[in-house]
């Protein structure tokens, strides 16, 4: 079977979130089975983990619309026998086959966290995506569940594909740790926070717990800025050092970044999955994470879980995590374990299954 996928975020240069899932997602698949896949992209040329003998790159350059206009003429043109969309928008022209996707519906759960523009832009193309799609993926139970009760999704078209960890998430060396400590010019004691800075993220709590905690380490804010994030950045900027935003890490720094954290924070107050948890835990690193969403799913009892809507109780695990070496030895312990259950080889399974089924009725 000839499998397409829309792997225009994958080639993204800072691809993180969507692009990393894409990325992650599209090679395991590919080595799991003898299907042949085409990957259309906008405008790239083929990286070295596209060199597969049964991957195809197909470059489609179009300046606006791509998905809607350019994809769907190719659909139209020449369709596989099956598309799969790695994220929230299918194609107006699609095969029958189509599997897409859903990360995440933070904008209906939190929507003053996201421009109107955006959340319209969101609605309708989540409600045609999953209306017009065979099957439907969710990163997480807490995904499906918000699928099937706010977008009246029936149950089983949706499969749960829980995101692996890749293999470059693992304890860095000493040597590596202190390489990204005199680049980025960090402290030798650090809290870190991984993601967008966006208002979604909790981010305004987290730092006003940090604040009320004196005995916590300076706080390093690693993540690109999202919508409405100007007045967070100005916060940050003000607060160095005991605030420091590094902007964008790059895959290959950030491990190192990860590893040579006190712990990582994630207080947010939705995730359809909380990639940087997993990622922290897979380098041994203990984390603080939001009892809410799908954090839980993930963390298990391997994390720290707190009320995100409780400035209080964020700082109070800030406190723990800072005083109680006991409770960190016991975190790196039992996240590294944890993050064992998370793979892509995995995840491509239920995808695999997910689109075969789908191209079968």
């Amino acid at each position: 079977m000839l499998i397409g996928v829309d792997a225009s975020r994958a080639v993204m240069p800072r691809a993180a979130g969507v692009g990393r899932y894409s990325r992650e997602l599209i090679v395991p698949m590919a080595r799991a089975s003898e299907h042949r896949f085409r990957l259309y992209v906008n405008g790239a040329s083929a990286p070295a983990w596209a060199r597969l003998a049964n991957l195809e790159w197909c470059d489609l350059p179009f300046p606006r619309l791509w998905t809607h206009v350019r994809l769907s003429w190719e659909m139209l043109r020449q369709p596989p026998e099956a598309l799969f969309v790695p994220a929230h928008v299918a194609p107006l022209a699609h095969p029958q086959a189509t599997v897409t996707t859903v990360h995440d519906l933070g904008y209906i759960r939190f929507s003053e966290c996201h421009p109107a523009g955006q959340r319209l832009y969101l609605r309708l193309s989540t409600l045609w995506s999953v209306r017009t799609s065979a099957a439907v993926l969710a990163d997480s139970q807490a995904t499906k569940d918000d699928l099937v009760r706010l977008l009246r999704v029936p149950p089983a078209r949706v499969s749960v594909a829980y995101p692996g960890v890749s293999n470059e998430f693992a304890p860095a060396s000493k040597e590596a740790v202190l390489a990204v400590r005199r680049r980025y010019s960090l402290p030798d004691s650090y809290l870190l926070y991984v993601g967008t800075i966006q208002p979604r993220k909790n981010i305004a709590r987290l730092l006003l717990a940090h604040s009320r905690t004196p005995e916590a380490p300076p706080l390093v804010m690693a993540g690109s800025p999202g919508w409405l994030s100007r007045d967070l950045i100005d916060t940050i900027d003000r607060s160095q050092p005991r605030l420091r935003r590094l902007g964008f890490v790059p895959d290959d720094d950030l491990p190192a970044v990860m590893s040579g954290a006190l712990a990582l924070l994630l207080p947010s107050l939705y995730e359809g999955f909380g990639m940087p948890v997993l990622e922290a835990m897979a380098c041994g690193v203990p984390v603080l994470a939001s009892r809410t969403s799908s954090l839980p799913e993930i963390v298990g009892d391997a994390g720290l879980l707190v009320d995100p809507l409780s400035v209080e109780d964020i700082a109070l695990g800030l406190r723990r995590l800072c005083t109680d070496g006991a409770l960190l030895s016991f975190l790196r312990e039992a996240g590294l374990e944890r993050a064992k259950s998370f793979t892509w080889d995995a995840c491509a399974a239920v995808a695999l299954k997910a689109i075969e089924a789908a191209s079968a009725h």
